[in-house]
């Protein structure tokens, strides 16, 4: 056990603790709520043990196994509760026969390694901890701020941040999420066989909620909020490793994985958003790019392999492989990605697949065959506000020659949008038409 003995070294094992409690907070909290049954007072006890570590560390040192250190003192402290209710409700023997709860948990802080029992039991409540987190009992907004705050381990304050939003509206939405879960009498386990493709959909979409927000952010200074791509990319790598045979899951993984490798390009040196067409591809991540083109080949593996027909995620990621696999823009195989559109319009039909699918026409056949398509989307009330529906139009009037209303169209998209730098973006793009000959 290393000793913190002045300032320097205190300040660096207050890091380790969040370190470690970062990457081990879902897993605690899983563990704990198995035993409790209460996500809510899962979350407190495990809460409790990262105060406890914020107290002794700094003094003690960090324990050899800061990880089982952590979730021993969580399970001490959730047996507490246990016997507490046991006294309660005079059922000592019962409590003291429950193999569940007290055979198996205390871990002490020594044990280095986990058999594969015990590693499977860990992902099944990491698994369990998911899918409540993400119930459909739940609003989205809820679902979101809950799976950061168990699965992603961040405060309450770090959400606020990364949504723009007061960090009383975050605690709100995370106390309602847990009431709600409580009151509906949400069981701590995985759902059954009949119901677990509608859930896991539930658990995709917030997933991907986060990481589009993190990919382009719907308000604010910034163009992009790495660390909520990040998180959600972590979180889509669990679920992968969780839920290995579920082609889905992995689409997901490999769209994001695709989609954030172009991180590095996006921006110039300035911070101004860079457009797919106009990034250096020399910047993208090939690394990351390997992942997820490996990721959707097992996917495609599943499905095909089993007759199946490809998900919306996967439709997804084999549209952004298609620009992945592309040394330059002009090389970008859009009538493949039209082609590609129309599945997902099939399989998910909404107006923001039809108006990406009528970008793709415009690649692949020209402004004029795409323009009617975008126009008969203007009617559509969850298009009402979406700035690219304006930027898509005004991009289209200009490469037909029609200046004044391409120019009025990107006015009207930056009158839309909530982000600053997509507001320069799009001013920008009306003024250089405003400029030209």
């Amino acid at each position: 056990m290393k000793r913190a003995s002045d300032d320097g070294a205190v300040d660096a094992t207050r890091r380790a603790i969040d370190a470690v409690w970062r990457h081990e907070s879902a897993k605690i909290v899983a563990a704990v709520a198995r035993l409790l049954r209460d996500v809510g007072l899962a979350e407190e006890v495990a809460q409790d043990a990262l105060v406890a570590a914020l107290e002794h560390w700094p003094r003690d040192g960090v324990p050899d196994n800061p990880a089982a250190w952590l979730m021993a003192t969580a399970k001490h402290r959730a047996l507490d509760h246990l016997r507490a209710w046991a006294m309660q409700a005079r059922k000592h023997d019962e409590i003291a026969r429950d193999d569940e709860t007290l055979g198996r948990a205390v871990e002490p802080d020594f044990v280095d390694t986990l058999d594969a029992r015990r590693a499977d039991e860990i992902g099944d409540d990491l698994l369990r901890l998911i899918f409540t987190a993400c119930h459909p009992v739940l609003p989205t907004d809820g679902r979101v701020a809950l799976t950061l705050r168990l699965l992603g381990g961040l405060t309450t304050a770090e959400i606020a941040r990364a949504f723009l939003l007061p960090e009383p509206t975050i605690a709100q939405r995370i106390v309602r999420a847990k009431r709600t879960l409580a009151a509906a009498r949400v069981p701590f386990e995985l759902p059954p066989a009949t119901l677990r493709g509608e859930r896991l959909a539930s658990v995709l979409e917030v997933v991907y909620l986060v990481f589009n927000e993190g990919y382009t952010a719907s308000a604010g200074a910034d163009w992009m909020r790495p660390a909520l791509a990040d998180e959600a990319l972590r979180l889509g790598r669990v679920l992968a490793g969780l839920v290995p045979g579920e082609p889905e899951v992995l689409g997901l993984l490999a769209l994001m994985e695709i989609q954030a490798s172009r991180g590095p390009a996006r921006t110039d040196a300035a911070g101004a958003p860079v457009l797919l067409a106009d990034q250096d591809r020399s910047r993208w991540d090939a690394a990351q790019i390997a992942r997820g083109l490996a990721a959707l080949q097992q996917a495609e593996a599943q499905v095909f392999g089993a007759e199946g027909t490809p998900g919306p995620y996967l439709l997804q990621a084999a549209i952004a492989a298609c620009h992945a696999r592309a040394p330059q823009a002009e090389a970008t195989d859009w009538r493949r990605i039209v082609g590609l559109y129309e599945l997902l319009l099939q399989r998910q039909p909404s107006p923001v697949v039809a108006l990406n699918h009528a970008v793709a026409v415009s690649m692949a056949a020209g402004p004029a065959a795409a323009l009617p398509l975008v126009e008969a989307l203007a009617g559509e009330r969850l298009l009402q506000g979406y700035p690219w529906l304006p930027a898509v139009r005004g991009d289209l009037l200009a490469r037909l020659g029609r200046a004044a209303e391409a120019r009025a169209e990107f006015e009207r998209a930056a009158a839309w949008t909530g982000n600053d730098r997509e507001r320069a973006l799009l001013l920008g793009r009306a003024a250089a038409i405003a400029d030209a000959p």
